[in-house]
């Protein structure tokens, strides 16, 4: 708890950190040095969430990026466990957090202020604190992208997020089961509401790939997630199959899309990564930065 101090603005931002400065119209910060803030999220828990997270994270920094990793699942967070981080604490430097690091990524999780299988029993206003303090107290450097693994559902963290700082895009997990594209119908209108970009729609669990006879098994049924994005106009960034290789990974604390790029669940994952990325590339393209006119000069038409 020593990091939820007095916040202190990070040191040395680079005349490029555009979106670095307070947003006057939202009362936004962005963060210094980060250019896109992603969310990871899901309308239920159980849906696999964390391991997307966390392999979208690992698959987009093997194409060259810069990625942080929030773990900001305050229900359940699995990072340390997904990267071998378990039983690892904060440290800070000039009263800002440093982040652990791993597979390419800075990571920072709410579970590194937690002893091993401790709940999460805070009240609201500790949880923001700490948010804030994650967000904005962390020594993130310079980074392309910062993953925010979000609890599941459309709670308070969720909407504290994108009132503390502009979120570039989400991306909304699911599996092919009715309930649970019913929730994640939820959890994208919460999104539409708050104006944050959807950039796609991940179905985990599409399918069991038998590691023997390489069969595939639909067990939880099949296409609910390609069907729902059709009729809301969202982008469907493709089915990670239920593979052993994926759950032996994740247990052993070595990311599937570093430890066996290869495999069909990990080469799932990173055709999704380079989709959102490239979602988040044309947002950028379309949605140009305002610009202020000299004293005097009439603005062109459809900017300000």
């Amino acid at each position: 708890m020593a990091f939820f101090t007095k916040k202190k603005t990070a040191p040395g931002a680079s005349p490029a950190d555009v979106r670095a400065a307070k947003d006057p119209a939202q009362g936004k910060r962005s963060i210094p040095g980060v250019r896109n803030v992603v969310a990871v999220a899901s309308g239920k828990g159980g849906v696999g969430k964390s391991t997307i997270s966390a392999n979208l994270a690992v698959a987009l920094a093997r194409t060259g990026a810069r990625v942080g990793l929030l773990d900001a699942d305050i229900y359940g967070p699995s990072v340390p466990t997904l990267f071998r981080l378990k039983g690892h604490r904060l440290t800070g430097e000039d009263g800002m957090i440093l982040p652990a690091e791993a597979h390419g990524l800075k990571i920072v999780s709410i579970g590194f202020l937690l002893e091993d299988d401790s709940p999460v029993i805070w009240r609201g206003p500790m949880l923001m604190k700490a948010l804030e303090q994650f967000l904005h107290g962390t020594k993130w450097g310079e980074l392309d992208y910062l993953v925010i693994d979000l609890p599941p559902g459309t709670g308070d963290v969720q909407i504290s997020l994108v009132q503390m700082t502009p979120v570039a895009g989400a991306v909304v997990v699911t599996t092919p089961q009715d309930l649970a594209l019913i929730d994640v119908k939820k959890a994208v209108r919460m999104f539409e509401k708050v104006g944050v970009p959807i950039l796609g729609v991940v179905e985990n669990m599409s399918y069991f790939l038998c590691p023997h006879c390489a069969g595939r098994s639909e067990i939880f049924g099949h296409g609910g997630a390609r069907k729902a994005c059709a009729e809301m106009g969202l982008r469907f960034l493709g089915e990670v199959p239920l593979q052993m290789a994926l759950r032996e990974a994740s247990d052993a604390g070595e990311p599937l899309a570093a430890a066996a790029p290869d495999e069909p669940a990990a080469r799932a994952i990173a055709k999704a990564a380079a989709d959102a990325a490239a979602a988040l590339a044309a947002l950028d393209i379309l949605t140009p930065e305002p610009v202020t006119p000299e004293p005097g000069q009439t603005p062109e038409p459809g900017r300000s």
